[in-house]
């Protein structure tokens, strides 16, 4: 994106939780291109001038909006937050989101945010994720959206919905990946001291094993991700964890929430993206030293995993230098 600022309006309603109105904040707000400059303009625009919020348990505070409602109607991106209590939203909020969605301006929840796009049909037909204590009864209400109960986040295009919490930092920093690159949300996430790799189909609940124990992966996954260009099968990850293919792959869900395969594509896939930004190489060089093998291999899962080609995200997110056509 270039010219004028990319304008996030963040909804504050009654009721927000504090923390998921405040990561898009964070993460737009922290969000800087190469040469300096702010992408993002943001605003958190309330139904009034002040409306209560909250957090887990019984704190409570209020916030103040420099904003008012309507200052979100000609937002690029509007951003629904989470709230305490999932309950009807104002009419007024309503319409603006149909009005933005209508004019083609990108929606986003967070956590049970999900409800009020829901309540405003932006919804329907599109598969959808908020809080996992939330997500039976986001499907009961609301039958013609399909709840994924399992996912970090979900995304089309022009909707996008998070899980609970510390979810909408994933999806705000996907948000960016998609706008300006993986150099500049690995930039960000840097800034707000996060890391940048947790895809969306990445499942809500992982058990984590403790670095050090007998049962931790970190050891392996360092190792992976050093040869990610290198041939490796699920054999070899198997033999340098110590485990047979079968306990290697239990792990790896329980660890990851993906295959040992699925995480060495995405390792993979961000490497090529990085590649292409940064340096000028031919595209059989990028595709051989991000381990896909092949042109046609980086094609095929560029356009799978980005609906996009390699040369079109090159002339898109490259520096000058990268952008020369091999």
């Amino acid at each position: 994106m270039s010219g004028e600022p990319h304008v996030v309006a963040v909804l504050a309603l009654d009721g927000v939780v504090g923390f998921d109105l405040a990561i898009p904040c964070q993460v737009f707000g922290s969000t800087r291109l190469t040469g300096g400059g702010y992408p993002y303009e943001v605003r958190v625009c309330g139904v009034r001038p002040a409306v209560s919020a909250g957090a887990s348990g019984n704190t409570y505070y209020q916030i103040q909006s420099p904003y008012e409602l309507e200052d979100a109607v000609d937002a690029d991106t509007i951003v629904v937050p989470g709230i305490a209590i999932p309950r009807h939203a104002p009419d007024a909020v309503l319409e603006v989101l149909r009005t933005a969605a209508a004019r083609g301006a990108r929606t986003v929840s967070i956590c049970t945010g999900a409800f009020v796009l829901a309540q405003a049909g932006l919804l329907d037909g599109h598969r959808a994720t908020t809080h996992w204590a939330a997500a039976d009864e986001l499907g009961r209400r609301y039958p013609d959206v399909e709840v994924d109960a399992s996912s970090l986040f979900t995304g089309d295009g022009r909707v996008f919905t998070s899980a609970g919490v510390a979810a909408g930092l994933d999806l705000c920093l996907h948000l960016v990946r998609r706008d300006h690159g993986a150099a500049v949300a690995g930039r960000t996430a840097r800034v707000v001291v996060m890391a940048p790799s947790r895809e969306g189909g990445q499942a809500q609940f992982i058990d984590h094993a403790p670095a050090g124990t007998d049962g931790s992966l970190a050891p392996t996954l360092a190792w992976l991700a050093e040869h990610a260009a290198s041939p490796v099968t699920v054999a070899d990850i198997a033999r340098h964890a110590n485990l047979s293919v079968r306990t290697l792959t239990r792990r790896f869900r329980e660890q990851t929430g993906t295959t040992p395969t699925g995480w060495l594509h995405e390792q993979r896939l961000h490497l090529a993206r990085q590649l292409l930004e940064t340096t000028d190489l031919p595209m059989p060089a990028v595709a051989e030293r991000s381990g896909h093998g092949s042109v046609t291999a980086l094609r095929a899962h560029f356009q799978r995993d980005l609906q996009t080609s390699p040369d079109r995200y090159r002339r898109t997110f490259g520096t000058p230098r990268a952008r020369i056509e091999p």
